[in-house]
């Protein structure tokens, strides 16, 4: 029961409501803020991400998970996917009106939600055609 709840919930609605409660808190997402740390890399040089950076690499593998629960298909994909797009509306809203959410941070999370429910309907639809074969190709 709880499984197929949480695969309702669009992860990018996580991230958001994350973000917005870290932004309230008074966290800086402006890209160039101070650096989280510094981590020195192989090649000498020094990696110092800041909390932008951290969501923008959180938005990215949310992204993929999100594709990967595109994959299988019935009417909870569906709903998932109205969803989905609710959340891209709310994002966008947000990044439009409410000042915490408008950095550029925010507004690639909101992209990446958008390319979710793109590839979400993208999947779903190659995916039925491959299961309502016609008898064409």
């Amino acid at each position: 029961m709880f499984g197929k709840v949480f695969s309702l919930i669009p992860l990018f609605l996580i991230v958001m409501l994350l973000y917005l409660v870290m932004a309230f808190i008074g966290v800086n997402f402006n890209l160039g803020a101070s650096p989280l740390f510094e981590l020195e890399l192989p090649s000498g040089e020094l990696w110092s991400p800041s909390w932008s950076g951290i969501f923008i690499m959180v938005g990215v593998i949310t992204l993929y998970f999100e594709i990967i629960k595109s994959t299988s298909t019935g009417m909870a994909t569906s709903i998932e996917h109205m969803f989905s797009m609710g959340v891209f509306l709310f994002g966008l809203m947000l990044f439009l009106f409410y000042p915490p959410a408008t950095t550029s941070t925010f507004l690639i999370l909101t992209l990446m939600s958008l390319l979710d429910v793109v590839a979400g309907f993208t999947i779903t639809v190659a995916a039925a055609r491959r299961d309502f074969n016609m008898g064409g190709n």
